[in-house]
C-alpha cells in the first residue's frame, strides 16, 4: 500500500487528484492540508464525496510533522510555495510528485524572469525528472522528484513534439492557439473568472506573457536540440474543464497527411493514454478522462501543419498525469487507478 499526502488538496487539481487517489486500489490517503479550510472535513468542502473522503484538512505545518507516515507527496500549491516542503520530503526519503510550477524550469533565471520570484531550491533542479510520462518516461521510473507538466504545456508539447524531433517544421514558424475552460484559473475567487465575465464570451490572456511559454520552449528546444522560440496565445472559454490547442507550423519538405499519420503512430501509437485520431479532436471526447487526442491537417497550399491536441486541464493536464506519475515511478501499471472513459455530458 501507497501511503500518500496531498499539500493543496482543496483546489480544483487538488480534488481531482483525491478522487483519484481514493480509487486506486494501492493508495492510502494519509494526510490532506488546505490553507483556506483548516479543520474541516474534505466532503463539507465537497459535498460529493461525502461518507467517502472525510479526513479533515490539516494545516501545513502538521503535515511537515506527519511527512515520516507516507511514501509519496503531492503538492498542489501556487508557484513559489513548493521549496522548502519538496525539500524536507525528500530529505526524509519521500517521492515527491509537484503539480505547481517550481522545478519544471531547468534554468532558475528564467523562472525568476517569468515568474518574478527567485528560485529557493536550485539545488534541487538537477535532480527533477520533467513529468511527461510518454517522453521521459525512463527517468520518471527513477526519480525522487516529479515536475507534474502544466495543462496548456501537456497539450502543446505532445501536439509538437514529433514533428520537432523529426526535423519536419521550421523551428520559428511556430504558433500554438490554445483555449481552455475556467477551471484553469483555480479555485481562488477572481473578478475575471466570475460566472457574468465569463460566460457568453471568449477572450485571449496572458498574450506574450503566459508563464506557459517557457516551459513549452523548454521542452520543445530539447526535442530539437537547438533554441526555440515560439508564439503561444491563450484563451479563456465558456466552459468548466478541457483545453483544445491548435498548433501551426511550416513544413520543411512537401509532407503528406498520410505520412505525417505514421510518424506519430511511431511515436504514440502504443501510448495508453494519448489517441492518434483521424477527426478534429474535440474537448468533449476527452472530459473526465486521462486521455489526449491529436490530429492533424496539412494545408498544401501554404505547405502548414495544424495540429489540434485536446485534454481535460485537470485530469491530463494536472492531477491523472500526477497519478500516472506515481504508477511509473512505484513500478505499478501505469493506468492504475486512472483508466476511465471520457464522459460526454
Amino acid at each position: 500500500m501507497i501511503n500518500v499526502g496531498v499539500v493543496g488538496a482543496t483546489g480544483y487539481a487538488g480534488q481531482q487528484l483525491i478522487w483519484f487517489l481514493n480509487n486506486h486500489s494501492d493508495v492510502n490517503i494519509e494526510f490532506l492540508t488546505s490553507h483556506s479550510y483548516e479543520n474541516i472535513s474534505f466532503s463539507q468542502v465537497y459535498p460529493n464525496y461525502r461518507g467517502f473522503v472525510d479526513n479533515k484538512c490539516i494545516k501545513i505545518q502538521e503535515a511537515e510533522e506527519r511527512l515520516c507516515t507516507i511514501n509519496v507527496l503531492f503538492i498542489a500549491l501556487p508557484h513559489g510555495k513548493s521549496f522548502d516542503l519538496a525539500r524536507k520530503a525528500l530529505a526524509k526519503g519521500i517521492k515527491v510528485i509537484d503539480l505547481g510550477a517550481d522545478f519544471r524550469l531547468n534554468s532558475p533565471e528564467i523562472y525568476k524572469e517569468w515568474y518574478g520570484l527567485e528560485h529557493n531550491a536550485v539545488d534541487l533542479l538537477e535532480d527533477a525528472v520533467y513529468g511527461l510520462v510518454e517522453i521521459y518516461r525512463d527517468k520518471i521510473k527513477n526519480s525522487n522528484l516529479i515536475a507534474n507538466p502544466g495543462c496548456y504545456t501537456t497539450a502543446s508539447i505532445l501536439g509538437l513534439y514529433p514533428l520537432v524531433k523529426e526535423n519536419l517544421i521550421e523551428l520559428d514558424s511556430i504558433i500554438i492557439d490554445a483555449k481552455s475552460g475556467v477551471s484553469g484559473a483555480g479555485r481562488d475567487l477572481k473578478v475575471t473568472s466570475l460566472f457574468g465575465e465569463c460566460n457568453e464570451s471568449i477572450k485571449a490572456y496572458g498574450v506574450t506573457t503566459h508563464r506557459h511559454t517557457p516551459e513549452i520552449e523548454q521542452e520543445l528546444s530539447i526535442a530539437a536540440g537547438k533554441d526555440i522560440s515560439l508564439v503561444f496565445t491563450p484563451h479563456l472559454v465558456p466552459m468548466n474543464r478541457g483545453i483544445l490547442s491548435t498548433c501551426y507550423g511550416k513544413l520543411k519538405n512537401a509532407v503528406s497527411e498520410e505520412e505525417l499519420y505514421d510518424i506519430y503512430n511511431k511515436y504514440y501509437g502504443k501510448e495508453q493514454f494519448i489517441r492518434i485520431i483521424k477527426e478534429i479532436p474535440e474537448t468533449r471526447n476527452v472530459k473526465g478522462s486521462n486521455l489526449c487526442d491529436i490530429g492533424l491537417r496539412v494545408d498544401k497550399r501554404t505547405n502548414k501543419v495544424i495540429v489540434i491536441s485536446a485534454i481535460d486541464n485537470l485530469i491530463k493536464g494536472a492531477a491523472g498525469q500526477a497519478v500516472q506519475n506515481m504508477n511509473v515511478i512505484f513500478g505499478l501499471e501505469e493506468n492504475k487507478g486512472i483508466d476511465v472513459l471520457p464522459m460526454q455530458i
